[in-house]
């Protein structure tokens, strides 16, 4: 079969596109034809490496995917050849306290598909049995791997972390990104009042088209000024925050008193300035959040499949064109998310 491989870390042109041998399949596995599979920032880090960090090379990048199942071993369950799948990016042991609690993505041997394991940036893919779920009638493969690691992130976020309620109001930035645009319509679906933050106005344009109140052009606006204005002096009650350096201290400046600020990545880098005078003053709270939970997904396909919550596809491209996905993700030319088609 075909897969995108890594051997070494470096830009883009270390995206191989091979010929390698199915996977082997286990008792407890299943095996997967891809038919779309999801880019995310993950896979940048993934390609690029980061320092102290190892990442099991050779390796096949992707947690998002969506197909068809070939095959399963004897101790799946439920599922049948040929039905349509999408899969969940996240693994787990399945037998621990966090596990058994339904706080899967809390199991201290936590992985994501394409970081720990080979991916679904090929023909085919071997998973856990727990990985599989059933696609959504009324999405296209395309759209499916469009939902579930920016989604589960986002509902992570807003709803888990942040506790978001009605009548609040929520500053997502970088609303032009796939956790931006999953953000921005859980926070709407919760009751809120979302202002959208983005380098670019046609961006802001499309996130006013999601369901944004508000809009933020920061090639032109301060951040902090702009959200003072827009809330009456008041602040926003939640921060989305997944930028890092560039954004983060004007982050925490945009919060009310009693705010919150959740934070599931660093773009722009990780070294950031805080000032704790700021933070126990105000009663503020900085909350980390990764992944979600297994159970979240089904709640999150639930809410897609009623057309309450929906993928943002900017583009598909097929799998030979992987390193041009990554450029276009890199320089942030994209809204939404960008699928490759094996």
């Amino acid at each position: 079969m075909r897969a995108l491989r890594i051997h070494e870390h470096g830009g883009p042109e270390k995206l191989l596109l091979e010929q390698v041998p199915s996977p082997p399949m286990g008792p407890g596995e299943a095996r997967v034809r891809v038919h779309a599979a999801g880019l995310n920032h993950l896979d940048l880090w993934v390609r690029r490496g980061i320092p102290g960090v190892h990442y099991p090379l050779p390796l096949t990048p992707g947690c998002d995917g969506a197909g068809v199942l070939l095959e399963t071993g004897e101790a799946v369950q439920g599922f049948q050849p040929g039905e349509k799948v999408v899969l969940a990016p996240g693994l787990s042991c399945g037998m621990c306290e966090a596990c058994f609690a339904g706080r899967d993505n809390l199991c201290r041997e936590y992985g994501i598909l394409g970081e720990h394991r080979d991916g679904t940036c090929a023909e085919e893919i071997v998973v856990p049995g727990r990985n599989l779920i059933r696609l959504p009638g009324r999405l296209s493969f395309e759209e499916a791997a469009g939902v579930p690691l920016v989604f589960l992130t986002a509902w992570q976020m807003v709803v888990d972390r942040a506790k978001v309620t009605p009548g609040e109001t929520v500053l997502v930035l970088g609303a032009g990104s796939g956790v931006g645009t999953a953000a921005m319509q859980i926070a709407r679906l919760y009751g809120a009042r979302v202002i959208a933050a983005s380098g670019s106005d046609d961006k802001l344009q499309k996130a006013r088209a999601l369901g944004a109140d508000e809009g933020i052009d920061l090639s032109r606006s301060n951040l902090r000024d702009e959200v003072r204005r827009l809330t009456g002096k008041r602040g926003a009650d939640v921060v989305i925050e997944h930028v890092g350096k560039a954004t983060f201290e004007q982050s925490l400046l945009c919060l009310t008193w009693g705010g919150r600020l959740v934070t599931c990545g660093a773009t722009t880098g990780a070294d950031v300035s805080l000032n704790l005078r700021h933070v126990f003053f105000k009663n503020l709270s900085i909350l980390g959040s990764t992944m979600g939970s297994r159970a979240h997904l089904e709640a999150i396909f639930r809410h897609v499949e009623a057309g309450r919550l929906r993928p943002v596809v900017d583009r598909v491209l097929p799998l030979a064109q992987a390193p041009e996905a990554h450029r276009l993700l890199e320089e942030r030319r994209i809204f939404g998310k960008i699928i490759l088609a094996p």
